[in-house]
């Protein structure tokens, strides 16, 4: 059942229902830090295959959207850091996977540009390296650029400490990373919240994505939050 209004579902399951095989999927996070865990369990109970995977890197350590590349459910990913997978790595030498690697910055503007409708820009990051290949170069001024072409996904997961039932999102610290760029750029944007709220009770000022870029909101559980790596100083 959907809560009073018609953004907010039950669960991750409602929310995925749609989701299908061969589907584009961005996923906010950085690594496993800010990482919508309810609906990659989701997806990975679901079986769905074939995925495009838009994230930063498709997981860490056998953990996040690591799951789904150990089920074989992923056919590309587009991202911009492959170290600490070595899912990815057995995948991407064994031809099974298709990778896309962006510099990261290239990687978030491309991201930034699919939201706001900007189908490509100019950029001289990459210019000369293998970054390049394939793509229309162009010189402004003294400086070469490459051309780069947006991102857009049929879905968008993201994860936030805060969100109310109209869709306003409030991420926490670092976590906040690619996720308010992914929202906007996703064509249905489904947001997990650690604590959802109702509406009035975000402060303007404090929204970091407005409700505007959220289709679909539930309250999420049973999180994780899983330290990739754990260094303790002696004594």
């Amino acid at each position: 059942m959907r809560a009073e209004r018609n953004k907010v579902f039950a669960g991750p399951r409602e929310a995925l229902h749609d989701v299908s095989d061969g589907n584009s999927i961005m996923c906010g996070g950085f690594g496993l830090c800010g990482i919508p865990e309810n609906c990659i369990d989701e997806l990975e109970r679901r079986g769905v295959r074939d995925l495009t995977i838009i994230s930063n890197n498709c997981g860490n350590q056998g953990m996040g959207l690591a799951v789904l590349l150990k089920k074989r459910q992923v056919r590309r990913v587009i991202c911009s850091y492959v170290g600490g997978n070595p899912d990815l790595e057995e995948q991407i030498l064994a031809n099974t996977v298709d990778v896309e690697l962006n510099p990261q910055g290239t990687f978030a503007e491309r991201i930034r540009a699919g939201g706001c409708g900007i189908r490509a820009f100019y950029t001289p990051t990459g210019v000369g390296t293998v970054v390049a290949h394939g793509k229309d170069v162009r010189r402004f001024g003294d400086t070469d650029c490459l051309l780069e072409t947006a991102l857009v996904a049929d879905f968008a997961i993201v994860k936030a400490q805060r969100g109310d039932t109209d869709g306003n999102l409030v991420f926490r610290q670092t976590a906040r990373n690619f996720s308010p760029l992914m929202a906007a750029a996703g064509r249905v944007t489904i947001a997990e919240v650690e604590e959802l709220v109702p509406i009035g009770e975000l402060q303007p000022d404090d929204v970091h994505t407005p409700g505007i870029f959220v289709q679909r909101i539930f309250q999420g559980s049973c999180y994780r939050n899983t330290v990739e790596k754990l260094t303790l100083r002696d004594g």
